[in-house]
């Protein structure tokens, strides 16, 4: 049974509610500070899972292979177009020649429908708890959430809470899918795949403060890779 991604959707839902009642009472100080402390419990977290690796050559070229095939591929790009898609969508029922705040609130939701959906965090975790039952990387990504979602709703509104819908639909696919390859892990292979893991949310932290813009949506591919080359160099090498 999954809990992380309902734990992790009523973290954004309940957020996203408080931040609207909040409104614009929330001080400025707050709201600018928070998102770099967000960035540092990233890092931490990335920190500890990147010391359970078992096959450093596993974790780094599963990572250097798996961003080099979503570079090509484009998958933040895709991401991104998608979205964008859906922004236009909705732009498309309102009147032409709107107004300056009305695009910069649509632009402002695109990022945080991508922030919450399709962040490394989610996707790792979900996939983490399906094969080992495991939700503290969700619930950990719930706390964060929470107070992303307060503050973001704050000026975006109650849209922020309704993200914790689709949200919890891709956590929750992604941890049932996770489930049918747990039957075919190794210790070894999930130390790697919790490594790699690992860099990925230190990738997500260095964005978030601001240090370095890593393309995180194109370094996602290394997840899927990192347990079949795992395998292959415990065969191989081990």
């Amino acid at each position: 049974m999954l809990t992380g991604p309902f734990i992790n959707a009523a973290a954004v839902l309940i957020g996203g509610t408080i931040g609207a009642v909040l409104s614009q009472r929330l001080p400025e100080r707050v709201r600018t500070s928070m998102p770099a402390i967000f960035g540092l419990c990233s890092l931490g977290i990335g920190i500890l899972l990147v010391v359970k690796c078992v096959n450093l050559p596993v974790m780094v070229l599963a990572t250097l292979l798996g961003t080099l095939i979503g570079e090509i591929c484009y998958v933040e790009r895709g991401i991104g177009g998608a979205v964008n898609g859906l922004r236009r969508l909705v732009q498309r029922g309102g009147k032409q020649g709107a107004p300056a705040p009305h695009e910069t609130f649509i632009q402002s939701l695109v990022a945080i429908i991508i922030l919450f959906c399709a962040s490394g965090t989610g996707i790792f975790g979900a996939m983490r708890e399906g094969m080992t039952g495991d939700a503290s990387i969700l619930i950990a990504k719930a706390f964060l959430d929470f107070f992303t979602a307060v503050i973001f709703a704050t000026s975006l509104g109650i849209a922020v809470a309704a993200i914790s819908i689709p949200m919890l639909l891709i956590q929750l696919s992604l941890g049932a899918c996770a489930t049918l390859v747990m039957p075919l892990t190794t210790p070894a292979m999930m130390g790697d795949f919790t490594a790699v893991g690992g860099i990925l949310l230190l990738a997500t932290g260095l964005r978030i403060c601001g240090i370095k813009m890593f393309a995180v949506a194109n370094m996602l591919p290394a997840l899927v890779i990192a347990m079949p080359l795992s395998a292959a160099w415990s065969a191989f090498f081990a």
